[in-house]
């Protein structure tokens, strides 16, 4: 069965379709074959990102390992049998069609609560959670103190993981890996990057969820989109000196595709 990674949290402007974007092409990269679902059915950050990849590759004639974008498919309401959701079985039925030939399914969530994304978090094998190093948004995970140094309680998002770990454990499954990742680092206040670490160190010890790094706030990433290209790409349309914050960059998704530890992948770019 294909491993489900999830990409998602309830707030937009952390990076998730960046995140999504380059572990996917970093998996493909690598040889493994990779199936993308974007839903966030309004603003398809992902999936443009992923078109405008294929139409960048087409017009220069380059052949890249990509991830495959696929949409959701209708579903007759009249099939669905009383109390039953059209969204719940849409997603399922993109998930049969896609497993017998992925080894990794990626579903990038949109940065709200719906029902897609509640029910595609209860299907994930690997939850990534992408998170800007603000205490605005770690209050999505948890409720702190005005001095922001202790745990008054879980936010709405972690319960929301939370119900997703009870439903995979009442269907014999195995429990998702939950990875918050450090995303969007800046040149912040250095205490309030210290207290950030420490309030994030408790609270995974707490709700049981790994904390992995991401990447720095980067101007090449907003260059990178309307041609549908990583940081993985560079050299292959022509770029023969990367620049440091590149390199650096680079090293910052080598990084992150190791400490997502996912079934057999070995790290080699």
């Amino acid at each position: 069965m294909a491993h489900i990674i999830v990409v998602g949290n309830e707030k937009g402007g952390a990076g998730k379709s960046t995140v999504s974007m380059h572990v996917a092409t970093a998996l493909a990269r690598m040889g493994h074959k990779i199936s993308a679902l974007d839903l966030d059915l309004r603003q398809r950050t992902f999936g443009r990102y992923i078109e405008n990849r294929k139409g960048f590759l087409a017009s220069e004639g380059l052949d890249l390992p990509s991830p495959d974008c696929h949409d959701l498919p209708d579903i007759d309401k009249s099939s669905l049998r009383p109390g039953e959701n059209v969204y719940d079985h849409r997603l399922s039925a993109a998930i049969a069609a896609l497993e017998p030939d992925s080894d990794f399914i990626l579903i990038d969530c949109p940065g709200s609560h719906t029902r897609l994304s509640q029910v595609a978090h209860s299907l994930a094998d690997t939850l990534i959670t992408p998170l800007n190093d603000s205490f605005v948004d770690f209050d999505l995970l948890a409720r702190i103190d005005v001095g922001g140094e202790k745990i008054l309680g879980p936010s709405v998002y972690s319960e929301m993981v939370w119900n997703a770990r009870q439903l995979r454990a009442q269907a014999g499954l195995q429990p998702l890996d939950w990875v918050v990742v450090r995303n969007r680092l800046g040149a912040q206040n250095m205490v309030n990057k210290a207290k950030m670490e420490k309030a994030i160190d408790m609270l995974a010890r707490r709700i049981g969820f790994r904390v992995a790094p991401g990447f720095n706030e980067r101007v090449i990433f907003r260059e990178l989109f309307p041609r549908g290209l990583t940081l993985l790409d560079l050299k292959d349309i022509g770029v023969k000196q990367l620049n440091i914050s590149n390199v650096a960059a680079r090293q910052e998704l080598r990084d992150l595709v190791k400490a997502l530890n996912l079934p057999g992948v070995t790290v080699d770019f």
